[in-house]
């Protein structure tokens, strides 16, 4: 897009109709394939994918609802996983690594469940999607609209470019619709963490935990859930990493770069 603080130069723009909705992603690089779901917000475009270009070809699909991609009345994470099933053939991948984000690695966790056979190595970034009793996600209602981009950084100043302090028509509306597709896929939680439990109990492909050690969005406390419910999985914290891991942290970029690269 342009006007934005991120760049698309160098991807390549690839547009699927999938059951009526318009779907785009960018996909950049040579190698394995590599699939990557965003979180609850795309103001932050995919900059950091460009490290791993020489190494992988990075799919980066904008969920429906978000970004570029057509509208959609998904009611859950479920939809979105019936949806990729049918994405996934149409970008020509067969097996391939899986990465996710926040509410994209809950969607990466529900995605492999049910579809082991398609994942060779699956990455969750500070996932949501299980409760927990060592930790809690941050009440939003009680957090002033100043201080909710700093919520998602180490340095505020990294995210302001991203998420201005006075933002244009265009950039409010793509919040206000993203935010509104985010909650609309938001399923009882009680639900939801028992399913996950369950679906992922058979799960044997190789999995890393990557989590920001300050992260005030989906805290590091919920780790200790994700490892009861993947017990092989490997956990690698950054040291004063944030929600936006992958984005502002380098050092995580290249945790997911060596732990792909072992398979």
């Amino acid at each position: 897009m342009s006007g934005w603080a991120y760049s698309t130069e160098g991807f390549e723009r690839l547009v699927h109709r999938i059951e009526g909705i318009d779907t785009v992603t960018y996909a950049i690089g040579e190698g394995a394939p590599l699939v990557y779901f965003h979180g609850g917000g795309t103001f932050h475009g995919f900059e950091w994918v460009r490290a791993l270009a020489g190494a992988f070809r990075v799919y980066c699909p904008y969920h429906p609802g978000f970004g570029e991609s057509g509208d959609a009345g998904f009611a859950g994470i479920g939809d979105y996983v019936a949806h990729y099933e049918l994405l996934f053939p149409a970008l020509g991948l067969d097996t391939f690594h899986l990465a996710g984000a926040s509410m994209g690695g809950h969607m990466a966790a529900r995605y492999a469940a049910a579809n082991p056979g398609d994942i060779d190595r699956l990455v969750l970034v500070s996932p949501a999607g299980l409760m927990s009793q060592h930790a809690a996600m941050p009440d939003f209602s009680k957090v002033a609209p100043q201080d909710l981009p700093g919520m998602f950084v180490a340095d505020p100043a990294w995210v302001a470019p991203f998420w201005p302090a006075d933002p244009s028509p265009e950039w409010a509306a793509l919040r206000a619709r993203e935010s509104a597709a985010a909650f609309a896929s938001r399923e009882d939680l009680a639900a939801t963490d028992r399913a996950l439990r369950q679906a992922l109990k058979s799960f044997d492909r190789p999995t890393l935990l990557l989590w920001g050690e300050g992260d005030r969005i989906v805290p590091l406390g919920y780790a200790r859930e994700w490892q009861d419910v993947l017990p092989q999985a490997r956990l690698e914290v950054i040291p004063g990493g944030s929600h936006l891991l992958l984005d502002e942290f380098p050092e995580a970029v290249e945790a997911l770069r060596r732990f792909l690269s072992e398979g």
